[in-house]
């Protein structure tokens, strides 16, 4: 049955309420659902790190999302592999590679103007590896696509080659995976080596996230260098080209730019349309033409808020019967029609997600303690709430144990004193702006 699966699209599409889009990437993405009985949702994660991290952070958020949905509050278990395969998992939870993920195919991309120059390259790459465009650097916003692009390109080149060895890493979690491989001593971290650098193809989601950490950059540029050398395909995506990574090292994004660089832009109507007809199809949703044009006008951001829009539909016609009418619409998409110039986020969204990128408690921030660590993320803080809010320098300080308007002023010119000098940290306050702009 289908209907847990959209569940849980429509729990994530609900928490992007909450969270950022980068920490739903982040810690969402191994979690899968797998049951919904008894009042109970199960999910099942194999990485145990992750788990209790969302356990001890997101599981209100889960709950919340899930009573928004059904009226009713329905638990929330997460499965470890031993628990999945007692459960009915399977004989393994393992999974290779793209399994569960046939429908991402080329056949299954919606093609437009914005996307076809980076669809015509990936199918390129996927009939010609390392031949034709090595490494492709897929480019744009999250939620367009590119995603579906390496995955299509992988199913392709499995079909065609059983034994081929499809490497898949995140860029973040590559960064994670060399910690706790290098905690665990010289063999772990050889055996990691060889999993990438024996790879027949190797993809990287969101290789943004390795700017900034030497470390990691050291080891995929040795990584790089081995495949590129060895004639096997690269294929990397980011939110932005490579000239726009100011922490990447310039070794790095030469490379990068060794091969062919596309991007893939937002979805016009006509596009979009396309793109929600084509999932209506795939869930077998007969959508009338009036409200499939009605979606495609009123959601505009990116195509998995489309594909978002008709699992929710759906899942309101399934488990709640309701018919596909306007009002259902309506209902499916309200939180999708906000508009990026209606968005003003409130002192405390912004101090709360402070808080979660340092690693601090709020107490600690609104505080007066002088920790350096706790200083700059208050100073961060102040000047976020300046520059995106309106309030003034005096409603800010009582945001912070009723601090005068001197001390927030000083606290904005170091800020703004510290991001003309130092470009990493430039870069991370875009980072948490770009951020908290996506909890809308």
């Amino acid at each position: 049955m289908n209907s847990v699966a959209d569940i849980w699209n429509n729990v994530l599409i609900q928490l992007k309420r909450d969270l950022s889009e980068t920490t739903i990437k982040t810690w969402f993405d191994e979690l899968e659902a797998v049951d919904l009985r008894d009042g109970t949702l199960y999910l099942h994660c194999s990485n145990d790190f992750k788990t209790g991290y969302i356990r001890n952070l997101f599981m209100k958020n889960i709950q919340s999302s899930l009573r928004d949905l059904f009226s009713t509050d329905i638990a929330v278990k997460i499965l470890n592999d031993e628990e999945y395969h007692t459960f009915g998992g399977g004989e393994s939870a393992a999974k290779s590679f793209g399994e569960g993920n046939d429908e991402l195919t080329f056949e299954s991309f919606v093609v437009g103007p914005e996307n076809k120059l980076a669809y015509a390259a990936a199918v390129s790459v996927a009939e010609n590896p390392a031949r034709s465009y090595n490494p492709l650097f897929i480019y744009g916003d999250s939620g367009l696509g590119k995603t579906h692009l390496i995955y299509a390109i992988a199913n392709v080149i499995r079909k065609r080659d059983k034994s081929a060895k499809i490497a898949y890493v995140k860029g973040d979690d590559l960064t994670n995976e060399l910690v706790a491989a290098i905690q665990a001593g010289p063999s772990k971290t050889a055996e990691m080596r060889e999993k990438y650098r024996q790879a027949t193809l190797l993809l990287v989601d969101d290789v943004q996230f390795i700017a900034g950490k030497k470390q990691t950059q050291e080891e995929f540029f040795h990584t790089f260098n081995t495949l590129y050398e060895s004639g096997r395909q690269i294929v990397l995506t980011s939110d932005r080209p490579p000239s726009e990574m100011m922490q990447l090292e310039d070794r790095l994004q030469t490379r990068f730019e060794w091969g062919l660089l596309v991007d893939v832009a937002p979805p016009e109507f006509e596009t979009r349309l396309a793109i929600v007809k084509s999932k209506s199809a795939l869930l077998g949703l007969d959508l009338p033409d009036k409200i499939a044009a009605y979606i495609a006008e009123n959601v505009t951001a990116n195509v998995r808020q489309l594909e978002g829009t008709v699992n929710k539909i759906k899942a309101y016609k399934e488990l709640l019967g309701d018919e596909v009418d306007e009002d259902t619409v309506m209902r499916a998409i309200r939180d999708m029609l906000k508009r990026s110039n209606e968005y003003v986020p409130s002192p405390g969204v912004i101090i709360d997600y402070i808080c979660k990128y340092y690693n601090l408690d709020e107490a600690a921030i609104r505080g007066p303690q002088r920790r350096r660590d706790m200083t700059q993320a208050r100073q961060v803080a102040m000047y976020l709430i300046r520059s995106m809010t309106n309030l003034s320098l005096d409603d800010i300080g009582r945001e912070f144990g009723n601090r005068d308007h001197t001390t927030v002023l000083h606290s904005l010119d170091k800020v703004e004193a510290q991001m003309k000098t130092d470009k990493a940290f430039a870069e991370t306050i875009k980072e948490i702006k770009t951020n908290i702009n996506s909890k809308r």
